[in-house]
């Protein structure tokens, strides 16, 4: 049986610091009732790989830092609930944080509410069921 997942996808811009990425994890988390410890991953665009506070809170949290792969971007594309134009501009992706977390979280996730925006980070959360 495969273990249900919980993901946060983070959105950001060069140079964001690890406090406002924290602020909006705990943001996103907060809005749905969760907390650190129920998040099994990140998950952030590959354009982010060398985003060193991303490491940092991957670290700090002592969770996987995953950068989603185009093909599982591409498949996204119509299950994202937010749009911007920044995002789209920088990364070709209306919604870097919702695009990330369902890529990552894998074909049947669903994100648990829109990307929450704090500063210069974005976070949404995506789920999916465990399967038999």
């Amino acid at each position: 049986m495969e273990q249900a997942v919980m993901v946060a996808g983070i959105g950001c811009r060069k140079g964001v610091t690890v406090d406002e990425v924290l602020a909006a994890l705990d943001a996103a988390l907060s809005a749905h009732g969760l907390g650190r410890t129920q998040i099994d991953a990140l998950a952030s665009l590959p354009q982010k790989r060398g985003e060193p506070a991303l490491a940092d809170v991957a670290g700090l949290l002592q969770r996987p830092l995953i950068l989603a792969d185009e093909a599982a971007l591409e498949a996204t594309e119509k299950k994202t609930l937010t749009r911007s134009e920044a995002s789209l501009a920088a990364t070709g992706h209306g919604s870097a944080a919702e695009a990330a977390a369902l890529a990552v979280a894998g074909p049947a996730a669903r994100l648990l509410g829109p990307r929450i925006a704090i500063g210069p980070a974005t976070c949404a959360i995506a789920h999916a069921e465990a399967r038999p």
